[in-house]
């Protein structure tokens, strides 16, 4: 069993393949392939996930400030294809 400290404030995780609401279950967990060339880690919390206040949710910190190339980040983490995290949250 691991424990991760999600937001209080954070929506629940969504059901596998749902369309992600920002719990930041998985990036909690673990960080994604550009999470882990950006952080230079492979286990733990995405160091770059941020908590934003006015939405109520996790943002991906590398997406937030995305310009150009905000498209190419969406694919490298999957942005838009649905929950793929299969955790069990507890408590």
């Amino acid at each position: 069993m691991r424990i991760i400290h999600v937001h209080p404030d954070a929506p629940l995780k969504p059901a596998p393949g749902a369309a992600c609401n920002g719990c930041g279950v998985c990036c909690l967990a673990e960080p994604c392939p550009l999470g882990m060339v950006l952080s230079l880690k492979r286990r733990g919390a995405y160091r770059l996930l941020r908590w934003d206040d006015a939405a109520q949710r996790y943002v991906c910190g590398v997406l937030a400030r995305a310009g150009w190339w905000r498209g190419l980040v969406k694919r490298w983490i999957a942005s838009g294809s649905g929950c793929d995290c299969s955790l069990e949250i507890s408590g």
